[in-house]
């Protein structure tokens, strides 16, 4: 089984390294790309630039405070694109409002996590990822058209 590619869009450098260091002790192989703000995760989604062998991650985990473009901005283009629609995205965000949470469900969001301020609780949030979403749900496989 190949490594399930991930695409992290963050801009705060403490949450990308925690949640690199947690993906490091998943169970399922993993293989983490980051991009720091909306634009990027545009560019490397679409393979812009610097990201033209990008490769389609099987699963988003996004912000939404973002540079740039925001999360909820970066989420309706994933979500509007047939070729992109089908990727799991997960929020994962310090905002516990509700607005943000209705926002992001109803542009097409899989899940929404509050990230918690402690570390540790950070890893058991980014393990209860690893447990749901790779050991439990199946991908679709997508083809070329």
């Amino acid at each position: 089984m190949r490594a399930i590619e991930i695409l992290l869009v963050e801009d705060n450098e403490g949450d990308i390294l925690l949640t690199t260091e947690a993906l490091e002790e998943c169970t399922v192989a993993n293989h983490l790309n980051v991009v720091r703000n909306g634009k990027e995760a545009l560019n490397y989604l679409y393979k812009v630039g610097r990201y033209s062998d990008s490769i389609l991650p099987d699963l988003i985990l996004l912000d939404i405070n973002l540079p740039l473009k925001s999360g909820h901005e970066v989420l309706s283009v994933i979500k509007a694109d047939k070729g992109l629609m089908h990727i799991p995205v997960i929020m994962l965000t310090t905002s516990s409002s509700e607005a943000d949470i209705s926002k992001s469900y109803n542009q097409g969001a899989n899940c929404y996590i509050v990230k918690p301020l402690n570390a540790e609780e950070f890893t058991t949030v980014v393990s209860s990822i690893d447990n749901f979403w790779f050991s439990t749900c199946a991908f679709p496989i997508m083809k070329p058209e």
